[in-house]
């Protein structure tokens, strides 16, 4: 079994459409109501929905950089704005913050070796 796609709740998908595109999102589907995408790098997609509801952001999306503070700064060179810049975290990640405009939470990432394997891992039974 593989996770094949997220699919996030949005007020208006013109708007979220060029965000995400904004941030580097290949558009796969393209729809009143609908926009499926192909991330940046890999083979993970991603969607929007139309919702007739009020937007009630849950899911944090991270996005894995391996130069982070590169990625940011060329990122807030083309406009994005970031609620916190890159930061050493306490669980061995550095991530900065940001949101769409539904005020999804986004948060690009560098885990390294600690992304699967962090000292305090579950380890197998024998």
């Amino acid at each position: 079994m593989r996770l094949n796609q997220v699919t996030i709740p949005v007020s208006d998908i013109s708007r979220s459409k060029d965000f995400y595109q904004r941030l580097g999102f290949r558009l796969l589907v393209d729809s009143p109501h609908y926009s499926r995408f192909l991330a940046p790098q890999g083979d993970t997609t991603f969607s929007l929905h139309l919702s007739p509801d009020a937007i009630v952001p849950g899911a944090v999306i991270y996005l894995e950089c391996d130069a982070l503070d590169d990625e940011v700064a060329a990122l807030q060179a083309e406009g994005f704005e970031f609620e916190t810049g890159p930061a050493d975290m306490g669980w061995l990640w550095r991530e900065a913050n940001l949101r769409d405009p539904d005020g999804h939470l986004i948060k690009l990432y560098h885990a390294g070796v600690n992304r699967i394997d962090p000292p305090w891992r579950v380890k197998p039974e024998a």
